[in-house]
């Protein structure tokens, strides 16, 4: 009996990919910096709210996934790799969503 060789498949990724990534990655930069010099703002519930913030938030959550899959190569990875790096956004919305709910409904006060 042949015995087999498990060994790891080999991922050549082309250089334009990175060059596209990284153009992504410094245009979403230029654009968290757009959104900071202008204001959006939106009425809720008879509430201005401010969207600065939650953008700039998704912006940063696009890069980090361009990130993650590219230059850390998780596209080319293992089911389970996938399973972790998806159970950790999910943790991580889950605090986001936590956070916000706290920071919307507090009173607060100008003294």
């Amino acid at each position: 009996m042949a015995e087999q060789q498990h060994t790891p498949e080999i991922h050549v990724t082309p250089l334009t990919t990175y060059l596209l990534v990284f153009a992504a990655l410094a245009g979403g930069t230029l654009l968290t910096w757009w959104v900071s010099t202008i204001n959006v703002e939106v009425t809720l519930f008879g509430t201005l709210i401010s969207l600065n913030t939650p953008i700039a938030l998704l912006i940063a959550t696009i890069k980090a996934v361009l990130v993650i899959l590219f230059f850390m190569h998780v596209i080319h990875s293992t089911r389970l790799t996938w399973v972790v790096v998806v159970g950790a956004f999910l943790w991580l919305g889950v605090l986001f969503v936590l956070t916000f709910a706290d920071y919307l409904t507090r009173g607060w006060t100008i003294y």
